[in-house]
């Protein structure tokens, strides 16, 4: 395999350095200038960009994306609850005028431009969609393979127990390839928690997959479900196999009664993934990352019949996540920043420990993937605040796409 060398680029902001990369992985960091590339090497101009570790889509609706098509006006009726959402979606997704493949293919690429080489995509499985909207996510996670990694989440979004026969789709979904065991408010949604998590944990435990459940429950009843998933985990041993996307009852509820759930968490290496969603329903960062929590950012749906936001560049999420925080120093901003990036790698891997701690180190250092970002700036802070374009992406080392264009 060709040695590849990144000349002039400063890691996380700092010096400015050569970075030799062979087999996939950084093998050395050197003073810019300290010695030739190797003359069979691959030369990449750094340009004095930074270099950061390329961003990760923890939690991304693939399915439903209309990124690339006609703005669409916002359609779903008020009072907008949760099924009124589920029931919008349902009713026009047919509409698009691409295939799910396509949308997904199109979203994927966009994001991958931006620098994301790694995502955890919701496909949706119901009684409705059955499992088109599966087939069309993998279809995408199959066309960008060289470009980006996508772990792929059988999603009953509708409930598992409303509609007959939607246990057995998740089931044929998993033989089929999916990666991830979905599920979604076995309270608020589905009414039947015993059942419902009867149901998640008994799929995942036969087909040894992980688990990732949506938590859109507010308040007591959120950390009600909270705590019926950490009996299961307790009950099956499962500690780092399961991941609650959202959790907003942990940025809702009054903060003594979050810490001692954000312990038990830590305790059984539960992850969190966010959206950003805004500083009501927002997961207290800090204090997930100061209990070794793993945690990951998304983009959630995109243009699509949920939401007319998202852009499919993680950077702009990352702004959102600070804003919505309430950051305003470097280092938080920074802690966003490894969030959006080490953190979600952490999430699909727990065994990617390299995003602990979440801040203080440059983010990239020899033995790591060189799964990897350049992005113009003077600081890291700067450049979640200027989103700029002539970004250059790597997997493993290979340039995959160069100021927004994917590379073959």
């Amino acid at each position: 395999m060709t040695t590849q060398v990144i000349v002039n680029a400063r890691p996380w902001g700092g010096e400015a350095v050569d970075v030799e990369i062979d087999g996939g992985r950084i093998t050395a960091l050197t003073p810019t200038g300290a010695a030739a590339p190797p003359p069979d090497a691959t030369v990449i101009d750094g340009a004095g960009r930074l270099l950061l570790p390329s961003f990760s889509d923890v939690h991304v609706h693939l399915d439903s994306t209309r990124v690339g098509l006609p703005f669409r006006p916002h359609s779903v009726p008020e009072p907008a609850s949760l099924w009124a959402y589920i029931e919008n979606d349902r009713l026009h997704w047919r509409e698009a005028g691409a295939s799910v493949a396509e949308r997904a293919t199109e979203t994927l690429g966009r994001a991958i431009g931006h620098g994301m080489t790694l995502a955890r995509s919701y496909a949706q499985v119901d009684a409705d969609c059955r499992l088109e909207r599966l087939e069309g996510v993998l279809a995408a996670r199959e066309h960008h393979a060289e470009r980006a990694g996508v772990q792929v989440v059988a999603f009953p979004q509708a409930g598992l127990l409303r509609e007959p026969g939607v246990p057995e789709l998740m089931d044929e979904a998993l033989r089929l390839g999916a990666d991830v065991v979905g599920g979604i408010d076995p309270c608020g949604l589905d009414g039947d928690p015993v059942r419902h998590l009867d149901v998640v944990f008994d799929l995942a435990q036969r087909y040894d997959r992980p688990i990732d459940i949506h938590l859109h429950e507010a308040g007591e009843l959120g950390l009600f479900s909270t705590r019926l998933v950490l009996e299961r985990i307790r009950a099956h041993g499962l500690r780092s196999r399961v991941t609650l996307a959202h959790a907003f009852a942990l940025g809702m509820s009054p903060r003594e009664q979050v810490l001692p759930v954000l312990d038990e968490l830590a305790t059984w290496d539960v992850a969190l993934t966010t959206i950003a969603p805004g500083p009501r329903e927002g997961l207290p960062v800090k204090d997930v990352v100061a209990r070794g929590i793993r945690i990951g950012l998304g983009q959630d749906g995109q243009r699509d019949y949920w939401s007319p936001y998202g852009s499919t560049d993680m950077l702009d999420r990352t702004w959102q996540l600070a804003f919505t925080q309430g950051w305003r120093r470097d280092a938080d901003i920074e802690l966003g920043l490894a969030v959006a990036s080490l953190g979600g790698r952490a999430v699909v891997d727990p065994a990617d420990r390299g995003a602990e701690p979440l801040s203080g180190g440059q983010g990239v250092a020899e033995g790591d993937v060189a799964d990897l970002v350049l992005v113009p700036g003077d600081t890291p802070t700067a450049a979640v605040m200027d989103r700029p374009g002539g970004r250059t992406v790597l997997r493993g080392g290979r340039v995959v796409a160069d100021d927004g264009r994917l590379l073959p």
